[in-house]
């Protein structure tokens, strides 16, 4: 189908050249798209599940097989790195449709519910068994899909963010319209094409995409839709709440960070600096796992802003087809100028440029260097809100409750770190943090760990066995025995 409102270019944040033509949408054709999948719901979630995950294993075959092609349009369209695009994008979202290409129970016992005759609090229902008679009543409690499932998705990872919604979505049953990000689109209508030809029905999977803000909004509102799956930022999520809470949409939401690396004194300093400088700078910073605050125990603070400082400097930002290049471009010049703003704030605040803050002299590409701010405070603008870039803000304490304190003085709560040679406190420290996940000593996930944030950090979790609870209903069914 021809796009109604045209085409629009898709740019390479690293050349500035053009990548791709996207189609841009009309509302009308998003609620078509709405329509398609909610007429393709009750054949796909009647298919045996044993079909549904064969034909997400063989999209898993496609996408692997396609690596390379698949990479260096990732590539191109996000700004990522050549190693990136091939790992932790192409490669994830290949490794979790090949996850969700195992069938799942559906369904588990449920102890039987012995009602004794005479017993006070008998329910009617037990009554209807037999007046005055002991009873049995089995249950199984059954997973079934929501229905027409809308995933929104960012432009930080065009592979594995909506591969980690899809996947799942389509293993339980759901039919999906994906709605990504405009600025990346192109690699999200790769995968429908993957999944088309591993044999997904029409109107099972549909993509629809645009600038016009009307697109995203009309994928939300849709009357055929049930379900929303968002991943953005915090304000974008707190709208669409409003326009699901009107009609009882389900939401998974994952939404901004401002993740805390709380380092004792006691910390392996070589260790920590590594995580956060790894962590901070990957794909420019435009991930909401980030430790972008730094709350360092104060006899260990100037030697962490040292090492971080000079870890962060020896980062080679540049283009990202170069095999030894780290940091890549930000997205667009507008949100490059957006982060150069924070970090301008930070010092009329009274923090001090360790490191960074400056764009390399490149003649094309929207890069900055990876920033390093000392001598912060955590009510700096800085260190509450999501700069979503290679910033980051170190900030002293003194005592371990004081760091929690810091720590949890924030309106998010996705992912914080705990550095800490004492391992007995670092789980206790990481237990009073009120965040979705801690790592100990470590930046590095578990893939089938639940994903999701505290407060103003999203709603649900996902990941692993999450992820099939997240886009399931629980239905009980009774009878007696």
């Amino acid at each position: 189908m021809d796009p109604d409102g045209g085409h629009y270019a898709v740019v390479d944040p690293a050349t500035e050249g053009t990548v791709g033509w996207a189609p841009e949408a009309s509302q009308e054709q998003v609620l078509a798209a709405c329509a398609a999948a909610r007429e393709a719901f009750d054949g796909w979630s009647r298919t045996p599940a044993a079909e549904r995950a064969a034909v997400l294993g063989r999209a898993a075959d496609i996408i692997r097989g396609r690596l390379k092609e698949y990479a260096d349009l990732a590539r191109a369209e996000t700004g990522a790195t050549t190693g990136t695009a091939r790992a932790m994008q192409v490669g994830v979202a290949a490794a979790r449709f090949r996850r969700y290409a195992t069938v799942e129970p559906s369904e588990w016992a449920i102890p039987p519910q012995i009602n004794e005759a005479g017993q006070g609090g008998t329910s009617h229902a037990s009554r209807a068994v037999g007046e005055g008679k002991a009873g049995v009543m089995g249950a199984l409690a059954v997973r079934q899909p929501v229905g027409v499932v809308s995933c929104i998705t960012s432009y930080n990872n065009p592979w594995a963010n909506p591969a980690g919604k899809v996947a799942p979505a389509l293993a339980m049953g759901n039919t999906v319209v994906v709605k990504p990000a405009p600025q990346d689109p192109l690699s999200v209508y790769r995968m429908a094409e993957a999944l088309e030809a591993a044999g997904a029905p029409p109107g099972v999977v549909n993509v629809v995409s645009g600038r016009s803000t009307g697109v995203g909004e009309t994928a939300v509102a849709s009357p055929d839709v049930d379900m929303v799956s968002f991943t953005g930022s915090t304000a974008v999520g707190q709208r669409i709440a409003e326009v699901c809470g009107r009609d009882m949409k389900r939401q998974l939401m994952e939404l901004g960070g401002k993740g805390a690396a709380v380092v004792f004194a006691d910390a392996d300093v070589g260790s920590a600096v590594a995580g956060i400088g790894t962590t901070f700078s990957f794909y420019s910073g435009q991930i909401c796992t980030a430790p972008t605050r730094v709350l360092v125990q104060r006899p260990l603070y100037d030697r962490l802003v040292e090492q971080l400082a000079a870890y962060a400097g020896r980062l080679k930002v540049g283009d990202p087809a170069e095999p030894d290049t780290v940091v890549g471009p930000l997205i667009t010049a507008e949100h490059r100028a957006r982060v150069e703003s924070y970090v301008e704030l930070a010092g009329k605040e009274g923090a001090t440029v360790v490191t960074g803050g400056e764009r390399p002299p490149l003649e094309r590409g929207f890069y900055l260097g990876p920033t390093v701010l000392a001598d912060c405070r955590n009510d700096m603008r800085a260190a509450r809100e999501e700069i979503f870039g290679p910033v980051v803000s170190v900030i002293p304490f003194d005592e371990e409750e004081e760091g929690i304190a810091l720590a949890n003085d924030s309106d998010y709560g996705l992912i914080d770190y705990v550095w800490s040679g004492d391992v007995a406190r670092a789980f206790r420290v990481a237990r009073r943090l009120r965040a979705g996940g801690v790592g100990i000593n470590t930046v590095g996930r578990n893939m089938e760990a639940p994903f999701g944030g505290f407060k103003k950090s999203g709603v649900g979790r996902d990941v692993g066995s999450y992820a099939l609870h997240a886009y399931s209903e629980v239905q009980a069914i009774v009878w007696p025995g």
